[in-house]
């Protein structure tokens, strides 16, 4: 499901909830930090290094925004390439990372190993499809785009309004000052559930956990079991009756 962090200015990250989405998350990690000169962007495979890192720089750089993302792939290799975050196109002064799956537009062909984040943000979102994301409009369509997906872009271009912007934020989850995508930062009860086979009932794009569920749709967000896409882009008619998400988990797919 990935966990996306958001820490404003001034918040302190909390260790152990990145080390929980980092134990269920384990395809990459990174960090992005605002500071007086840039943006400081670390990545990487290991969890405890990556974490560390960005403890460091956020401790040198504790009054900007930061993000903080742990993968669980969907679309593309797990490799260090496809580690979030991405620059939005070739621009180093604007980054973003971002949770859930996105429209099939921005999705991998076939021996693409990009991820559909990637894609968007080196290809798709520097166009600025929807225009301006410091207007009402842009904001508003950028996120009918999104679905039920999550993204936060961080920025030192003086041409946007502010430094750091989260968009269906309303979908996340603020504790103790700190913005996560789901619940997967919380502790050891809801990693056990992900470890056991309830995680069928654990739906990838909103985190929600819904033990009566009949369908193979989320009944919070219309994410697909089946497929793993999010509603309205479900494309598993005529496929076989066994959810991606089992096969994903079992090593098959």
């Amino acid at each position: 499901m990935c966990l996306l962090t958001f820490l404003p200015p001034g918040a302190t990250p909390d260790i152990a909830a990145l080390e929980n989405g980092a134990r269920v998350n384990r395809d990459g990690h990174g960090f992005a930090v605002v500071t007086d000169t840039g943006i400081l962007v670390g990545r990487g495979m290991d969890a405890e290094q990556v974490i560390d890192d960005f403890i460091a720089v956020r401790s040198r750089n504790p009054d900007r925004p930061a993000l903080f993302h742990s993968r669980y792939a969907t679309h593309g290799a797990v490799s260090i390439d496809n580690c979030h975050p991405f620059r939005l196109g070739r621009d180093h002064r604007t980054v973003l990372a971002h949770n859930g799956i996105l429209p099939r537009r921005v999705q991998p062909a076939p021996y693409d190993p990009r991820s559909d984040t990637r894609i968007a943000a080196e290809t798709y979102l520097p166009r600025e499809p929807f225009g301006s994301y410091d207007t009402v409009r842009g904001r508003r369509c950028l996120e009918s785009w999104l679905g039920s997906s999550k993204l936060v872009l961080l920025t030192v271009d003086p041409s946007f309004a502010e430094n750091a912007y989260v968009f269906n934020e309303s979908a996340g989850i603020w504790e103790a000052g700190i913005w996560y995508s789901n619940p997967g930062y919380r502790p050891a009860a809801t990693f056990g559930l992900l470890r056991s086979r309830a995680w069928l009932y654990v739906c990838e794009g909103c985190g929600d956990v819904d033990f009566s569920r009949r369908g193979r749709y989320c009944g919070r967000c219309g994410w697909c079991f089946h497929c793993a896409n999010v509603f309205p882009h479900c494309d598993c008619s005529g496929r076989s009756s066994t959810p991606a998400v089992a096969l994903r988990r079992s090593g098959i797919r």
